[in-house]
């Protein structure tokens, strides 16, 4: 049953005005009271099931303590942020609102939306993924970015990434983190425009988190971001330290950089500096003229998985692999699965690596529709069916797992390319692509199958997947959906 408005806006006016006050200089003892206290009053078995394990984490002093107890010495504003944006906005009463818009719409909202206001950037990184996209005005108006935010709120999502580009290059950006406040804003940036006039914006805001990326040491974040580009970096992640900010890094691996990612010292560098998360991505040749030279071998992606595995299981920092953590969220998330892009001019892509759209956000404004109308197209429909077929959610993607799936999916579909050259990853690099997921299918799934490592993750445990998408699995296996 789902709430009314008036309850839901209750419940979240009592919940961002009492939490904080809990946590305020927290003790484990009240933490633990805390996660019973929620456990009640959580609405779905998914969330329930975490709060137990988050107890169950607290009493084993595991390391994910140490960052919860990082995150409660940072600035209020940011404090605050994470707790009613991140914690209660989007994580619990979001997916309330969520399901309710699924009953009624027919069609379940993603978790997050990722949004690129611009591709203007003071850089240029070698094999960048957005690099094949004009550097041209921003055609995405403020308005339209507000319009898409609050249509986003209508339909449960607080959560939103800014990628680009460089964000920081639009300063109404702020603005924009400032007058939704209720949300939380993810901002992928290469940080060399985070400045003091900047700083002091997201602190009073709260509600903003930079992931800067890094190449890994000074060597290879120079090689591919041009000389300084390091210090600079680590310059920023001191003052966003010292401003008590929530921050954190983004890691492309290539094959001219997997390796320092091996490096446990890399992880206890960016702790160090301040950071409270770490997202690693993969690269992937999309784009005009792209070549797999750059892509990590199968071996060197399956030594990545484990050694970030184990660096979330020992250390003060929340590290996530896009590509190896499927098990996290049941398989791939694109296509409105969990999340959806908006390119900088309007494109709604699947995936911020899927550069094909049927539809553009200003037509369905035009039309007077609404953001949640592409959901319902052919295009994301057709992502939906085929990105968790395969049951082994360590070969998630339909780019670079199952390449033939993609193209099956725009077959099916009146997709355009966004830029030239995007068909080449299902035309071009095809074969090389499969051949490559193919020798890494053996290595994925001796991991998922027979190491063991993932016993945890292969039960029926509401904690690992949420309650709509466990539902959905179930259907799968009913109906044979899945097919390996």
């Amino acid at each position: 049953m789902s709430l009314s408005t008036a309850k839901l806006t209750a419940i979240r006016y009592l919940a961002t005005q009492t939490v904080p006050l809990l946590l305020n200089h927290a003790d484990d003892a009240r933490l633990i009271t805390l996660t019973r206290i929620l456990e009640r009053v959580a609405r779905t078995e998914h969330h329930r099931a975490q709060l137990r394990y988050l107890r169950k984490l607290i009493m084993e002093q595991h390391p994910a303590v140490e960052l919860a107890r990082r995150v409660l010495h940072l600035h209020p504003n940011a404090r605050r942020a994470i707790i009613n944006s991140l914690g209660i906005n989007a994580t619990w009463l979001g997916d309330v609102q969520r399901k309710a818009f699924a009953e009624e719409h027919g069609v379940h909202p993603p978790f997050l939306i990722v949004i690129s206001p611009t591709m203007r950037c003071n850089l240029r990184c070698l094999g960048c993924y957005a690099g094949e996209y004009p550097r041209e005005s921003d055609p995405l108006s403020f308005e339209v970015l507000d319009r898409i935010v609050t249509e986003g709120k209508e339909m449960g999502v607080y959560f939103y990434t800014i990628s680009g580009g460089e964000p920081f290059m639009r300063p109404d950006l702020l603005d924009l983190y400032d007058k939704h406040r209720d949300c939380t804003f993810l901002i992928y940036t290469n940080g060399t425009k985070i400045d003091d006039k900047v700083i002091a914006r997201l602190q009073e805001c709260g509600n903003a988190a930079p992931a800067i990326s890094v190449e890994g040491w000074r060597e290879q974040t120079d090689f591919r971001r041009g000389k300084g580009v390091y210090d600079r970096v680590m310059a920023a992640m001191d003052d966003l330290r010292e401003a008590g900010l929530f921050f954190g890094f983004s890691a492309t691996a290539t094959r001219l950089n997997v390796e320092a990612y091996y490096d446990e010292a890399f992880f206890d560098h960016m702790v160090e500096k301040g950071c409270l998360f770490g997202w690693f991505f993969m690269f992937v040749p999309v784009g005009q003229d792209s070549d797999t030279k750059l892509m990590i071998t199968p071996e060197q992606r399956d030594r990545l998985r484990r050694m970030v595995s184990r660096m979330r299981a020992t250390k003060p920092i929340f590290v996530a692999d896009f590509w190896n953590d499927g098990c996290l969220t049941g398989g791939c998330m694109s296509g409105g699965t969990l999340y959806m892009h908006v390119n900088y001019r309007g494109d709604l892509e699947p995936c911020v690596f899927m550069h094909f759209a049927e539809e553009n956000i200003l037509d369905i404004y035009r039309r007077g529709g609404h953001l949640w109308d592409v959901l319902n197209t052919p295009l994301f429909r057709r992502i939906r069916a085929v990105n968790r077929r395969d049951p082994n959610p360590l070969r998630p993607c339909p780019i670079m797992d199952h390449n033939e799936w993609l193209e099956e999916a725009l077959k099916g579909a009146n997709a355009h390319p966004t830029h030239p050259g995007a068909e080449d990853i299902v035309t071009r690099l095809a074969p090389e692509v499969r051949a490559w997921a193919k020798e890494y299918g053996k290595l994925a799934d001796y991991a998922w199958y027979e190491s063991g490592e993932y016993a945890w993750a292969q039960t029926d445990d509401p904690l690992w997947t949420p309650d709509h998408l466990r539902e959905q699995k179930a259907q799968d296996k009913r109906t044979g959906t899945y097919a390996a």
